[in-house]
């Protein structure tokens, strides 16, 4: 299995690379500055560019089996949304159709599974810019004619893989603890690569 990674260099882009290296699949990673990713490995190719680069991004996702979207910005906006408008660009210029992405718990009717914190103070004003910019890469991602699935995580946390988190649940979930372990999602974006179920579906996990 080949596999793109875009993020790989973020805090669950490295679970990411490494989990898929354990399973055998051959990565390619792009990164602002290849100097920031130290893990060497025969299956792991490290390419210079920026994601809102068309030619940076074709020589990443050209003969991909799929891509994985696990762009960040902090609180800022922009990279998000407009650096996987540039990957879905690319993935129709290449012929690649699987995209999985990551985006977060919150956006679209997912927002009901939300408690005040997170609707009004966190999404609501300190991460507002973050939150909008996920619900514009949501929007490319949807219009798009790729076999997609969108991935929403709720709040990241360090410690190692559980897999005993919650997955796939409706906007009604009630007893979430909006928090989930960085390597748990790494595991569910990865699963998604061959797992068909989620298809042009919006899952949430949580723990």
């Amino acid at each position: 299995m080949r596999i793109a990674v875009f993020g790989a260099t973020g805090t669950v882009g490295q679970h990411i690379v490494e989990q898929a290296l354990a399973r055998g699949y051959e990565v390619t990673a792009l990164t602002r500055d290849a100097a920031r990713i130290t893990r060497t490995h025969e299956h792991l190719r490290i390419v210079e560019g920026d994601v809102l680069d068309p030619e940076a991004v074709d020589r990443v996702v050209f003969g991909q089996d799929a891509v994985l979207v696990a762009l960040g910005n902090g609180r800022k906006g922009v990279v998000r949304a407009e650096g996987t408008r540039t990957v879905i660009d690319a993935m129709n210029r290449t012929g690649v159709k699987r995209l999985v992405c990551q985006s977060t718990l919150g956006a679209g009717d997912s927002r009901a599974n939300l408690d005040f914190l997170w609707k009004y103070i966190m999404f609501g004003l300190l991460l507002r810019p973050a939150y909008a910019d996920h619900q514009q890469q949501e929007t490319y991602v949807r219009a798009s004619d790729l076999e997609w699935t969108i991935v929403r995580p709720s709040a990241f946390t360090d410690g190692p893989r559980t897999g005993t988190y919650r997955r796939g649940f409706g906007a009604n979930e009630t007893g979430l603890s909006l928090k989930i372990a960085r390597a748990d999602i790494a595991e569910f974006l990865l699963d998604q690569v061959t797992d068909r179920t989620y298809m042009h579906k919006t899952p949430g996990i949580s723990h």
